[in-house]
């Protein structure tokens, strides 16, 4: 799991605008990963939300599916069109996190290879989750 914070007190109404989209976002794209559903519904619903706040999804960093190892296929963007892709089967567990910027989408590598900017130096923002697609729905494995 990850979650971002805000350091030294209350954020400005802009930032915490931008983690609450995030969070609503992630738990829009947690609630399609259900059986029956499809990869694109769980990329849609997370678009959309982020999309109707004026924010972007980072397009270049995806979530991931979870077995064995960590990063495993299926990858899961925070964006796309509904109903598209794999079909969601019970037991599929996958890391399901938007990445949201509040300029362009577009991100960069800095000289160390490892950490992850904004191309535009605008402020970013990320939660995820594990999820397990459970008989009944989706049950997070990863709150606290």
């Amino acid at each position: 799991m990850a979650e971002s914070f805000y350091i030294g007190g209350e954020p400005p109404e802009d930032i915490a605008r931008l983690m609450r989209t995030t969070k609503l976002a992630l738990e829009k794209g947690i609630a399609k990963w259900a059986p029956g559903n499809k990869l694109g519904d769980v990329s849609h619903a997370v678009q959309a939300e982020v999309e109707s706040q004026g924010f972007s999804c980072v397009r270049a960093l995806v979530g991931h599916g979870i077995g064995k190892v960590m990063h495993e296929d299926l990858q899961i963007p925070n964006f796309g069109p509904a109903g598209v892709g794999p079909e969601i089967k019970e037991g599929m567990t996958g890391a399901i996190e938007p990445m949201v910027n509040v300029g362009t989408w577009d991100v960069r590598y800095l000289k160390d290879g490892w950490t992850v900017v904004t191309a535009d130096g605008s402020l970013s923002c990320h939660f995820e989750h594990t999820v397990v697609a459970g008989k009944d729905g989706p049950e997070i494995l990863t709150l606290p």
